[in-house]
């Protein structure tokens, strides 16, 4: 069993920490425990709980209601729940506890049968990046197991990479995109993602991978001549710098714009300068390709 703090539980469920208190002292779901430093912190099973709690909440149900029912009721409700966007944080909802619970038959059930029936570019759009975004706070804090992470990154990394082999575009665009990760970066999702998304439009790719040195880049720049660089950063290592690694690119790469997202993407306050150009949100990743 692992603990997760009330932090945790606000950035998953999309619940207010203060909210989350007001319940525990109304409502009988939520009983955490404490550390000797009077610190709240949660069991897997109340994470759940909330996670369901607040889905019924958002979509219609008052919480004094739903106290009232058991866990196979609130089930039921939330299988019933119609609109479009409830139905699809219920299946990354699923797939949190099914991550938790390290049931991977259910998690890889689970996004099988999304994309069967929805495809699998809604399936990333939809489900698969609402997911890493909510989880990625986990992985920052370290409040789950890296077993947790490596079994469902790697069902969801088989995912993409089929949905990759799979395109058949008939429309071709003249441009050229050189997809990489900085050296101590090897979380690839979000460039995985990245390549479904450039490639399903007709795209170039040229796709390095993880762990690439920015000498190579330039090796690879120089002799394929890229009309884009672009990195996704998740979370590299502990010795990685990024305010050098901006620095360092932007002086080895030089007349070619640098597209970079992810995370770090988000809290850099500094004044970047071209050729580097940032895309804070998934938004802004979708409007940059449908520029080019």
């Amino acid at each position: 069993m692992y603990s997760f703090t009330i932090k945790d539980l606000e950035n998953l469920s999309g619940i207010k920490a203060h909210t989350i208190r007001i319940w525990e002292q109304r409502y009988d779901f939520l009983k955490p425990k404490r550390t000797f430093t009077n610190i709240r912190y949660y069991s897997n099973e109340e994470l759940k709980t909330v996670l369901n709690i607040a889905l019924l909440n958002k979509y219609g149900y008052k919480i004094s209601h739903i106290n009232k029912m058991d866990e196979t009721e609130i089930n039921q409700k939330i299988l019933t729940l119609s609109q479009q966007e409830a139905q699809q944080e219920r299946v990354v909802n699923e797939m949190i506890k099914h991550m938790i619970d390290l049931d991977t038959v259910s998690f890889e059930k689970t996004l099988s049968n999304h994309i069967h029936s929805k495809g699998i570019e809604k399936t990333i759009s939809q489900i698969i990046f609402s997911y890493l975004e909510k989880i990625g706070v986990l992985w920052l804090t370290n409040h789950i197991n890296p077993a947790q992470e490596h079994l469902v990154t790697n069902i969801i990394r088989h995912k993409l990479i089929v949905g990759i082999e799979g395109i058949s575009s008939s429309i071709q665009y003249n441009k050229t995109i050189l997809l990489f990760l900085p050296e101590s970066e090897y979380h690839e999702l979000g460039l995985l993602f990245m390549y479904y998304l450039l490639k399903n439009r007709g795209i170039n790719v040229i796709y390095l991978g993880c762990n690439v040195p920015l000498s190579d880049v330039a090796f690879v720049v120089k002799a394929k001549k890229p009309d884009y660089l672009y990195c996704h950063i998740t979370r590299p290592g502990s010795n990685f710098n990024f305010e050098k690694f901006l620095q360092n690119i932007a002086q080895k790469i030089q007349n070619i714009p640098i597209i970079i997202s992810g995370r770090l993407t988000q809290s850099y306050e500094n004044k970047i300068h071209p050729p580097i150009l940032f895309k804070r949100s998934f938004a802004e990743m979708t409007e940059f390709i449908t520029s080019l």
